[in-house]
Order: C-alpha cells, then structure tokens, then sequence
C-alpha cells in the first residue's frame, strides 16, 4: 500500500503587508501560512507517509523574495531530508507567462534536490523516477497559451485556431499518457487546472474565460485510482460516489474574505491496486475570517445596532473582522466610528467598510415616457441624476455610443 499526503495552494507569500513579527521580522500573516506548511510537512515526516504530492501554486507570483523563497526551500528539504519522494507540480502563481523563462520552483530541478521530483511539462513518473516506489503518476502543471503555442509552431493570427488547438492538444495528451501506464500498478494523476463541475469558494461554478476549463471526463478513467488537483482554493470531492476521489485538497488557508467560510485542510490517501482508494481529510486550524453586515435605516439606536451585528470580543480576538454597514447618507455623522474601532480593538486586523446610499430621482416632463427616449437621452438623465462630474460623464458618453454605433 502507498500512503500519500496530497497538498496545494500554499500561497506563502499572499500577505507580504501588515503587521511584522518582532523575532522573525516576517509579516504575521505569512506565519500563518508557513505554520500551515510546517503542519503538513509534520504530518508527513511523522506519519511516515511515501510521497508528498503538492499540486501548484507554492507562491503569490512567479518572482517570490528571497526570503520567502527561503521559507519554502526549508520545509522541502524537510521532507528531502526524510527520504521523502516529493512531487512539485508548478501552479500559475509559479510560472512565467512568457515561453522559456524560469519557474519560481526552478531550483529544485536545478539542483537535482535528492527525492524532489518537479514537474514543470506534461509527463509520467514510473517507479524508477519515484525512488522505486510501486506507484506511477501523471503530471499536468499549468498549461499557458504562449507555451502551447510554441510547442505546436502556431501564429498568434488566428485566436479561433489557436483556442481550438490547445483544446485538441489537451483532451489528446492524458489519454496517451495513460496508455503508457502498467495497469499492475496504483495510478495518480496530479493536475494543476480548473476542472468541469468544480466550485470556488464562492459558490460560483468555473465558467470559461481566461482558463481551460478540462472536461471531468479526462478525469474519471477507470485506469486511474486518485486524482490530486490545484487550483481551486475550495477543498472539494468532484467524484464522491464514483470509481475514484477526484480532490482539490484547496489552499493551506485563507486568502481572502471569498474563503472566509472555507474549511482549509490537506489530504491523506491511502492507495492500493484492486482495492478502493481510501481518503482523509485533514483539517487545518488557520486564522478565523469574521465577516459581518449591517443595515441602518432610521435615526434611532444607530450605535446599538451597528454593535448588534458584531459577535463578542473574546470570538473576534486574534481573528480578521470585516464589518459592512449601508445607511442613508444623511445619518453618517451619527456612526461613531471611534466606539467601533474601540470595541473591535482585540481582532487580529479590522476592516471598516462604510456604504452610503444616495437616492437620486430624475422627474421626466408630463409629455415624455422612457419607452420613447433613445438609449443615450436615458444614459444623459442618468449621469445628471447621479451627479457624475462632466469629465467622466464625457468619457462614459462616449464610450457608450461607441457601443451603439456597434451594435446598429
């Protein structure tokens, strides 16, 4: 049996800002993640697992600070050091979009790090390559446009071909992989990508734009025994009931209020062929996101019930609070802000966010109707009704009839 720690989305470097740590002179906030990491390179040291499987995105960008770089290098030599087989597939975050340059991960192939494996191109690991270990494993990093393109020797003429292309390239690649497999053997596939059928944290289904979305069918061949994903930051199963775990383990913790409500967690897998492939979530205690709203909508008890909508103090102490409130704008100077900043003063940070409404009405003369107006008389009536100043509002005329003349 092969037991596997799957892990993505490190991200340690996302707060790069606020306050510092006076020993370490570190951002507190990159302790946060790096206390993450250094659980799962626990776990993984002392549970004794064989293969540490990390599926993109160690970092913000792919031009981390030395420092940061530092931060990472120590937790995998960490797991180097242990005789570990580890496997970095390289994220977005982690590469250049510009064909032939290095990836923030560079080192690690580089340096030929003992029992680090880097996947940077589309490839199988066989036993030979993972230290001899009955397992094989199918590598996908972050596919861009420009590399492709280079790959394929295709114009930048045509975006249609190009699209089309990729598509072709993509849904071929895998399938020949996987004929190359022994079916004796567990089999993994690791893919840095946005997948049919996934979630963000949101709750918004991943649509197509400016990622390949690959099909889950790519994903769901019975040669297959697990599939460990990166990318998406919401740790998900896409296949709970089907022949094999299809996980984004998601990110090692919060990166911003969409993930406020997000449990973050790493992967335990338990593989071996002829049987099924066991999972274990394993949840990690990252800083509490607090997120609160506030509606006003009269003059009475303004402070009350702004106060109403926060929890205690002690739930709010070391945590990160966001506090939105709406009103009408003429009972802003009844918002003590001072006596909330006051009361919040135990919380990690604390965000204040203030919405003002503005009602605005433009009264039509008794001989006209919107049904008669041209859509750029209405767009006029309504830049004047919101008190747009004349710069913007020539700006935003034009640019509209630029999209009138279009659509006519």
């Amino acid at each position: 049996m092969i037991k596997l720690l799957h892990f993505a989305d490190a991200h340690i470097d996302m707060a790069s800002q606020g306050r510092r740590d006076a020993q370490s002179g570190l951002p507190i906030r990159v302790l946060d993640f790096l206390a993450a990491l250094d659980t799962i390179v626990d776990t993984a040291i002392s549970e004794q697992v064989d293969v540490v499987l990390f599926a993109g995105d160690a970092y913000k960008d792919r031009t981390p600070s030395p420092t940061f770089q530092r931060e990472w290098e120590r937790r995998i030599m960490r797991l180097s050091q242990a005789g570990i087989r580890t496997i970095l597939v390289i994220g977005n975050h982690d590469l250049s979009p510009a064909f032939g340059r290095a990836h923030a991960l560079q080192e690690f192939d580089t340096l030929k790090i003992p029992h680090v494996s880097v996947i940077s191109r589309a490839c199988l690991l066989k036993p030979q390559d993972l230290d001899g270990l009955a397992l094989q494993v199918i590598g996908l990093p972050w596919i861009t446009r420009s590399a492709l393109m280079a790959a394929q020797e295709l114009s930048a003429a045509s975006h249609v071909a190009i699209n089309e292309a990729i598509e072709t390239y993509v849904q071929a690649l895998i399938p020949s992989l996987l004929d190359q497999t022994d079916p004796d053997l567990p089999l993994v596939l690791t893919a840095h990508a946005s997948v049919e059928g996934a979630t963000y944290g949101a709750e918004r289904s991943v649509m197509l734009g400016g990622d390949l979305v690959l099909p889950i069918s790519l994903m769901q061949d019975k040669r297959l025994d697990y599939v460990a994903l990166g990318h998406i930051h919401k740790a998900q199963n896409l296949s709970p009931d089907g022949h094999h775990p299809i996980i984004y383990s998601g990110s090692i913790e919060r990166v911003d209020w969409g993930e406020a409500r997000d449990d973050k967690s790493f992967v335990i897998v338990h593989l071996e062929k002829g049987q099924k492939t066991r999972i274990e979530w394993r949840q990690l205690q990252g800083r509490r996101f607090i997120d609160c709203r506030a509606e006003i909508t009269s003059d009475q008890q303004v402070l009350q019930s702004i106060m109403a909508a926060l929890p205690n103090q002690q739930e709010m102490a070391d945590s990160i609070v966001r506090l939105v409130i709406e009103y009408p704008r003429h009972l802003e100077s009844m918002i003590d802000e001072q006596a909330i900043r006051q009361y919040t003063q135990d919380a990690f940070e604390f965000h204040f966010i203030r919405r003002p409404k503005v009602e605005n009405r433009f009264r039509l003369p008794e001989d006209q109707a919107i049904s008669q107006m041209e859509p750029a008389q209405l767009l006029n009536l309504y830049l004047q009704a919101t008190k747009t100043s004349p710069e913007d509002a020539t700006a935003l005329s034009k640019l509209a009839q630029e999209i009138f003349n279009e659509t006519s």
